[in-house]
């Protein structure tokens, strides 16, 4: 009989911090091979990942690519078991110093930026959780996160906290501030031949 392992492992994905290692690397995540990795790697087994994405509505991209986005997400939550946690982009209006919308010269329409952030969601759910692991894996790089890794790691029962991440695309402060850090370029095995475009 196969004895469990005593290390739970949660691991806590940024999709939108992700991207822009992917982008870095030139090359995509498979997930598929996520689990085993950090099971393989920490000596552990996985209590769940969570993965948190902003995505674009309908109608400010091609319908082709908000259909493969969602068939992505839903294969990561029904395929794999993944903790979804998702909201829509939000769509901001910008703005000249006379509060005038800024209207593009070439197509005609107001410049939009589009701004989706899960970092609350991320640390409720990572403090919410916290009993049922010992070890985080926290896939990103911003700087916000440094409070709830030292949140994390001294509670009465502290926890491990690595970050993987990229150079370029992690702060210093995250960076130093957990019990590891893991430049993504490091981890091959995990990663398809190649980037696909971003539409």
């Amino acid at each position: 009989m196969k004895l469990k392992r005593k290390n739970k492992i949660a691991i806590f994905v940024d999709a939108g911090n992700l991207w822009s290692s992917y982008k870095k690397i030139g090359r995509k995540m498979d997930m598929n091979k996520l689990v085993a990795y950090m099971e393989e790697r920490y000596s552990g087994s996985i209590f769940k990942v969570f993965y948190y994405v902003a995505y674009p509505t309908k109608g400010t991209r091609p319908q082709e690519t908000i259909k493969g986005i969602h068939s992505y997400l839903t294969f990561l939550k029904k395929g794999l078991g993944f903790e979804v946690v998702k909201k829509p982009l939000k769509r901001i209006f910008l703005k000249d110093a006379d509060d005038n919308i800024i209207i593009n010269s070439k197509n005609g329409e107001p410049e939009v930026q589009e701004k989706g952030n899960l970092d609350v969601e991320f640390a409720i759910d990572a403090v919410r959780y916290s009993s049922a692991y010992n070890t985080a894996i926290f896939l990103t790089g911003d700087s916000d996160f440094l409070p709830l890794v030292s949140f994390l790691r001294n509670q009465k029962n502290p926890k491990k906290v690595f970050v993987f991440s990229t150079e370029g695309c992690i702060s210093h402060e995250l960076k130093t501030g957990g019990d590891g850090y893991v430049d993504l370029k490091q981890c091959s095995e995990l990663f398809l031949s190649e980037l696909e475009r971003k539409k």
